[in-house]
Formats: C-alpha cells, sequence, structure tokens
C-alpha cells in the first residue's frame, strides 16, 4: 500500500510518496520517494513514478482527496484568517471544505450536481433518520429513494420518514427565507407527513428519552423560541456560520419544541444555516450517535442566550 505522507519541520513542509507491507507479524514503512515541498510539486512528481504507477492507482482516491485537502488548506492558510475562539484549530479545515465546495461543486453542471446531491440526501437521510431509531439499512434506503423500491418487513412510518427528509431537504436547496416561527413549524410537518399528525409547537410536556435535560414546559415553547430566533437574529453577523448553526442546533434541541421529530427537524434546520451562508451540508453518522449526544448534554448549562466559549467549544471529539 501506497499514502502521501506530510512533514513539517518549522514553517517547510514536505511531502512523500509512503509505503508499507506486512512482513511476518511486522509492518514495514518506509519513504520511496520525495515528492516536493508544494501541492503543485505533489502533483507532478505523482506522475511520474512509473515504478509505482500500480500501487498508485490502486490508492488513487486516497492519494486524490490528501493532495485536494492539502491544496485547500494551504489556500486557506494563505488567507491568514483571524482566530475563531469556537472552532480553534477546525477553523482552517472548515474554511478549506467550503472553498472546495464552491471551488468545485457550485461549478458542475446541473445534472452532474443532482447526482451528487441525491447521493449525499440518501447518505443523510438514512443517518438522521437511523440516529432516531428507524431501521431500514442505508442500501434499503438507496433502492427506496432512488429506484422506488420499497423494503420488506418495514413499517410506512420508517418509509416515509426517509421520503419527506429527502423532499424537505430538496426543498429547502432552493429556499432563501429568514428563519421563523412559520418557516420552522413548515420545516417540520413536512418531516412528518403522513407520520404525526400534531404540527405547530406543542402544547403539553414532554419526556426527552436518554436525556439529562427537562424540556421547555409547554407553556413557554413559543417564548424560549422567540428568545431563540432572537438569539439567530443577534449574533448571524457575529458567530461563524458553522459556530451559530450548531448552537442554534443545541438550543433548539433543548428546547425540544414539538411532540415528535425534534431531532430531524434541527438537523435539518442546521444544514439550512449552512447552505445558506454558503457552506457545504453535513451528515451526523449514526455510528457516532452516542459522541453527538454527549456534544449536546455538555453544552445544556448554557442559558438560552448564551453563547459562550467555555460552554460550547469542541473538546476536539470528531462527530
Amino acid at each position: 500500500m501506497v499514502y502521501i505522507y506530510k512533514k513539517t519541520i518549522g514553517t517547510k513542509t514536505y511531502y512523500y510518496l509512503r509505503a508499507s507491507e506486512v512482513k511476518g507479524n511486522k509492518i514495514i514503512v518506509k519513504d520511496v520517494a520525495y515528492l516536493g515541498s508544494s501541492i503543485e510539486e505533489v502533483k507532478n512528481s505523482i506522475n511520474n513514478l512509473p515504478k509505482y504507477k500500480e500501487k498508485i492507482k490502486k490508492a488513487y482516491k486516497k492519494i486524490h482527496n490528501v493532495i485536494e485537502s492539502n491544496y485547500y488548506l494551504k489556500k486557506v492558510e494563505d488567507l491568514k484568517l483571524k482566530k475563531d475562539d469556537f472552532l480553534e484549530d477546525n477553523l482552517n479545515e472548515i474554511e478549506a471544505c467550503k472553498i472546495h465546495f464552491n471551488a468545485i461543486f457550485e461549478k458542475q453542471d446541473n445534472l452532474t450536481k443532482n447526482e451528487i446531491l441525491k447521493n449525499f440526501i440518501v447518505e443523510f437521510a438514512f443517518n438522521t433518520t437511523s440516529i432516531e431509531g428507524n431501521t431500514i439499512k442505508l442500501e434499503e434506503a438507496r433502492s427506496l429513494l432512488e429506484e422506488g423500491f420499497t423494503p420488506k418487513n418495514k413499517t410506512l412510518r420508517e418509509i416515509y420518514d426517509l421520503q419527506n427528509t429527502e423532499k424537505v431537504f430538496f426543498d429547502l436547496l432552493n429556499k432563501k427565507e429568514d428563519l421563523t416561527h412559520d418557516f420552522i413549524i413548515n420545516v417540520h410537518e413536512n418531516l412528518l407527513k403522513n407520520i404525526d399528525p400534531r404540527i405547530s409547537y406543542r402544547t403539553s410536556d414532554v419526556r426527552v428519552k436518554l436525556a439529562n435535560f427537562k424540556a421547555t414546559p409547554f407553556p413557554y415553547v413559543k417564548t424560549d423560541m422567540d428568545l431563540l430566533l432572537k438569539f439567530y437574529e443577534q449574533n448571524k453577523n457575529k458567530l461563524h456560520p458553522f459556530v451559530l448553526a450548531s448552537i442554534f442546533h443545541h438550543k433548539f434541541e433543548k428546547i425540544h419544541p414539538f411532540m415528535d421529530g425534534n431531532g430531524r427537524t434541527g438537523r435539518m434546520l442546521l444544514n439550512y444555516i449552512l447552505i445558506r451562508n454558503n457552506y457545504p451540508p453535513l451528515i451526523i453518522s449514526k455510528k457516532k450517535r452516542d459522541l453527538y449526544l454527549d456534544a449536546l448534554k455538555e453544552a445544556d448549562k448554557s442559558e438560552l442566550l448564551e453563547a459562550s466559549k467555555e460552554k460550547y467549544r469542541s473538546k476536539q471529539r470528531k462527530i
């Protein structure tokens, strides 16, 4: 196996093609070629190593991803962005994703963009519904949403769950509306279509399963949502969009304004905020469900209008 290895000495960066192989009970690792000190040099060098052509071809996807990610990270580093107390070392990676998204994805033809989006939304729908207990597997979700094949032995609720998520996501891509009560209620209603008839904010208390917090008492849901929207308006031009979307998501989940579908609605709104600010949407993986829920719990001591770095700053755990 071959891969690109990056070494930094002082302010200088060096790239090598590194090979690893198993010999007996040991893994032997060695640098087989120096690729240069810039991504441009790496691109040129990687195509002029006939001795390792086949190995490079097999590892093409990983090698390409390293080259691309480092190329856009270098672009961000050259911008010398102002430090963000919430994102810390993650800022450059997030900005590199944004630049790549707008430089590559947004310039694709509409057919290609739709194909990429379709694949993303299948993954998003599978993960966001699985976090809430949907048992439809990824390949079943793909067959349902791409080919219309209904999975066997699954409930209509689970099927509608995926179909509604896909439709709402595509609808939001073309919207330019501000966040309002009506907008949020509409997103929730469409996500829960044919699943739960209880629309609008809840009129009774709700117990949040496996949670250590108490949701807002029902008489105060509208008041707390007023405060959340006020927080959003006051901070949408102050906080980094990724920070804003994340904090909004947590506060929304703590209020828990609906009887059902709060998690799915919250994750959809999180992505809407990112998309409106020209950032790519994200997927919170089912596999990272426990880390995700723990991260939400860590922020529960924060007051509704508060956004302190001490209570929201990442502990560098990848979700």
